[in-house]
């Protein structure tokens, strides 16, 4: 059950970090929602999910202390990348901490017991955790895949593994023009009735 838990939340950090590939440093970091969603700031915020959760739940704490995790840390600071933080720190930065979470995940069985400071100090497991952290990046990484379509139309799960229909522009758009008009339909109904 470990492995299985473990291999989903691997693929989930390898589709967050492949979203960063080919882009520029602009477009990286740029935000494309009302909040400030953007792709570098995924990375950065899940580096800290991963050390917060396998690192401090389980006393096993991190070698590097990091100014936007905790009490002091400016509000969202972890969720954007400033622009003296370069792409590759914080890239390195994640697979450091998933090489961290990585070893208590080895180290621990799954009913390992830690403390959830953050969560009124709450009593969990490592399996708790695992699932948690391991949707927690499966979401983020849906999260990126739409900043990325919206950066530069790139969409997919993994290279050479999108798991979309046809790449066709034609079909795409096509198929763009039905969910519109299904949705127009649905509106003009809802007004109706």
């Amino acid at each position: 059950m470990k492995e299985d838990l473990r291999d989903y939340l691997r693929g989930g950090r390898d589709a967050l970090l492949w979203k960063l590939d080919g882009l520029s440093e602009y477009d990286i970091r740029r935000p494309l929602t009302r909040t400030g969603t953007n792709l570098l700031g995924l990375v950065k915020h899940s580096a800290a999910c991963e050390i917060l959760y396998f690192g401090t739940v389980f006393g096993r704490p991190f070698a590097q202390d990091l100014p936007f995790v905790g009490e002091a840390a400016e509000t969202n600071s972890d969720m954007w990348a400033t622009a003296d933080e370069t792409r590759e720190e914080i890239v390195d930065l994640y697979r450091r901490a998933t090489a961290h979470a990585d070893a208590t995940i080895d180290a621990l069985g799954l009913d390992a017991v830690g403390r959830v400071p953050w969560w009124g100090d709450a009593t969990v497991t490592l399996h708790h955790v695992l699932v948690h952290v391991l949707a927690e990046t499966q979401r983020h990484a849906g999260h990126a895949d739409i900043v990325r379509e919206l950066v530069d139309g790139t969409a997919g799960l993994l290279p050479g593994n999108d798991n979309l229909p046809p790449s066709d522009e034609a079909w795409w758009s096509a198929y763009r023009g039905r969910v519109e008009q299904a949705a127009v339909d649905a509106a003009q109904r809802a007004e109706q009735g």
